[in-house]
Order: structure tokens, then C-alpha cells, then sequence
């Protein structure tokens, strides 16, 4: 424990974190540990594994699976079922993943922040050619995945995707040290785009929602059900992709390989829920906008 808490103790020292997580050539080192995290060999998974908890919190009881063939299944895994409990009432937005809060609020225009004082707009993040006006007096709620958190996101609301956008980009590390340091660090990132309309019978059907899973250092490769095509540092398909895929509130959309930040737009019509705060952790499910028309 002693060697666990020095080494926690020395990350928390800002700028030895934001040496050692982000001056490391970034992209090499995501494709190895992609490719490492595959191995299958029971010595190379245990022992990953075992290191993993060492330095996390990670908490495997409510896993839907006691045993993995590989860290990277690991990542990945699944839930018992009953382990969230989604909010199924007509007027209220889910959280599509477990996180921590960071930056949340009003969308001023179409400038958002991620971190005080380190704003980015709307164009930056989404691209140019993707309409931004429906955003505007909107809300926006930031949501970081860390590497022991369950790394599948699920649909918010009753909806249908109908468009996914990719952006290729860095991996650089989405911590709140680097997000204090590297202007417009999500908008550098790889990351996608998924545009949702609501549906059901619900106040708010017909509204437009967007979810921006942004990758990071070590997690750079986002699968999704709906596009049987995974998405990383070296995808080369189309940029824009038309979809149709209906899902039910909470249903399973997809996951992060490892983990990494969930970026939800909204548009004016929606509020945020007030049990939300800066560093508050929350789950798939539990209640994170409002419509209020």
C-alpha cells in the first residue's frame, strides 16, 4: 500500500500528471495498449488485471462475468442485470453512462466550457458543417468515465439515431489537470457525434439530442451497435454516416474500449437536473436533464 499511496501521491503533483500523461507519444502508446490488452495468455491477463486494481478502485462485483480471457474483456464488460435502475419517467433525460460531472451548464451561443475559465464553441467540437442553431439555449453536461468505471453508454431517452459524425483526432489526456492546461483539448480529440431524435409519447418527442464520446489517451476506439465498424486512430470510412436505429431508454448503444468523457447536448426546452455538481459520480440511469418546454 505504501508503494500504491507514493505513487498516487506523486500524480498528484500537477505538473509531473501532465508530464507523464500527455509528453509520452500518445498515439503509439494507445494502439500498443490496445493491442496488448487483447492478450489472452492467463499469466499476461492476471497479472494486468492484477496491477489494475492495484493502482484503481476497480470494483468487478457487479460484473455480469467472475472471469475474463483478456484485460481488454475486462474493460468492457457487462452488467448483472438490475445493477441500474433507469428513470423511466416521460419528461426526464438519463445518464447514458456512469461518470464523474465536470463542466455542466448553459450553452452561452455556442460557447461551452471544460473547464473554468477554458471555454470552446459548438463549431470547434462538432465541425462547420453540422447545424449548430438547434443547440443554442440549450444545456450541455460534460461526463468522465475513469478506468475502473463500466465503460458502456446507453440511450438517454426513447429515440432514434439518425446521424453518427467522426472526427480524427489526438488523445490527449481528458483528466482535469489537462483540461486546466490545453485549450479546446475535446475538440483536438478523436471523437464521434451521435445525433438523436427523441421519440415515444413522451413532452419532449421530436427534440434533438447529441451525444460526443470523445476518446483519450489509451482510448482510442469506440464500438457501436448500430455501425458494425470500430472507430479508431486508424478508421478511414466515411466521415458522416446516415443512420435509422430506434432504442429504448437505457437500451445499449455501445462502448468505449476503455474509458474516457460523454459529452450530451440538449437543446432550450431542457434543464438540468439539480442534484448535479461539479465532481458529483453518476450512474446509467439515474436522472440528468429535464424537459420543461
Amino acid at each position: 500500500m505504501k508503494i500504491r499511496s507514493f505513487i498516487q501521491s506523486l500524480l498528484a503533483q500537477e505538473d509531473l500528471n501532465f508530464l507523464i500523461t500527455n509528453r509520452l507519444p500518445r498515439r503509439w502508446l494507445t494502439q500498443l495498449l490496445g493491442r496488448f490488452s487483447k492478450i489472452e495468455n492467463p499469466w499476461v491477463r492476471d497479472a494486468s488485471i492484477a496491477g489494475w486494481k492495484f493502482f484503481s478502485d476497480l470494483d468487478l462485483s457487479e460484473a455480469k462475468q467472475s472471469r475474463f480471457a483478456s484485460m481488454h474483456a475486462c474493460f468492457t464488460r457487462e452488467l448483472k442485470a438490475g445493477a441500474r435502475t433507469v428513470d423511466s419517467r416521460l419528461d426526464v433525460m438519463c445518464s447514458p453512462s456512469d461518470g464523474i460531472v465536470g463542466a455542466h451548464g448553459p450553452i452561452e451561443g455556442t460557447q461551452v466550457f471544460q473547464a473554468k475559465g477554458f471555454p470552446y464553441t459548438l463549431e470547434d467540437l462538432l465541425g462547420k458543417d453540422t447545424p449548430i442553431d438547434i443547440w443554442r439555449g440549450g444545456y450541455f453536461v460534460t461526463l468522465r468515465l475513469t478506468s475502473s468505471m463500466y465503460h458502456r453508454f446507453h440511450a438517454p431517452v426513447d429515440g432514434t439515431v439518425e446521424k453518427l459524425r467522426y472526427f480524427s483526432g489526438d488523445t490527449w489526456n481528458v483528466n482535469p489537470i489537462a483540461l486546466k492546461r490545453v485549450e479546446k483539448l475535446f475538440c483536438k480529440n478523436e471523437r464521434a457525434c451521435i445525433e438523436m431524435r427523441v421519440g415515444g409519447q413522451g413532452p419532449a418527442a421530436g427534440q434533438r439530442l447529441a451525444l460526443v464520446p470523445v476518446a483519450a489517451i489509451l482510448v482510442a476506439s469506440i464500438r457501436l451497435h448500430f455501425y458494425d465498424v470500430l472507430l479508431h486512430l486508424k478508421y478511414k470510412g466515411p466521415k458522416v454516416v446516415d443512420c435509422h436505429a430506434d432504442f429504448a431508454k437505457g437500451q445499449e448503444m455501445g462502448w468505449f474500449q476503455h474509458g474516457s468523457t460523454i459529452i450530451v447536448l440538449a437543446p432550450k426546452g431542457f434543464v438540468l437536473s439539480q442534484t448535479l455538481t461539479d465532481g458529483t459520480t453518476v450512474r446509467m440511469g439515474q436522472a440528468l436533464m429535464r424537459w420543461v418546454g
